[in-house]
């Protein structure tokens, strides 16, 4: 009998997220990067970046014991891009960054607990494996799925994520 480690089975997970995400990322279009579908969202370009930058916070997961919101000397991501080709770009350094360390890691370190703060305010304490599919994975998803939303708004063709899209099939 085949056993998966928790390590294979994020990974898998992640490999398939990251593909969908990019095929979504791939239909931002630049000259598009300031649309707000409502005065409480985010920008399209602002959106698109959170999602990208996402993917430096899931590493925190890996590679960190914790994340401190209020610490001036944690890293933090560059500024927005503001072409798609520099989004892209990003994104391909992020994710290949993200699957090396989560290579370099394994099922008993992803055990290891993960603690989101704000000076002494715990906000999140869990397990890393945990931690990046609540924390890290879901969250991308729930944005790349507004990202969809903004692209149906713009009347711009949405890929499939879980199989094909209206637009791919010609019927909703």
């Amino acid at each position: 009998m085949h056993t998966s480690s928790l390590q294979q089975n994020i990974l898998a997970e992640l490999d398939h997220e990251l593909a969908v995400t990019r095929k979504v990322l791939e239909r931002v279009p630049e000259d598009q990067f300031q649309y707000q579908p409502h005065p409480k969202s985010m920008k399209l370009g602002q959106l698109a970046s959170h999602i990208v930058n996402l993917l430096a916070f899931k590493q925190l997961f890996v590679d960190k014991d914790e994340r401190d919101f209020l610490d001036p000397n944690a890293p933090k991501p560059g500024p927005s891009p503001t072409t798609s080709a520099e989004l892209l770009a990003r994104f391909d350094q992020y994710s290949a960054s993200l699957r090396q360390a989560l290579q370099a890691s394994d099922d008993e370190k992803l055990t290891h607990s993960f603690q989101l703060r704000r000076g002494e305010q715990v906000l999140m304490n869990r397990p890393k494996g945990a931690a990046l599919r609540i924390m890290g994975l879901n969250h991308s998803i729930h944005h790349r799925g507004q990202l969809t939303v903004y692209l149906r708004l713009l009347d711009i063709s949405v890929p499939g994520v879980y199989g094909p899209s209206a637009d791919e099939t010609g019927s909703f």
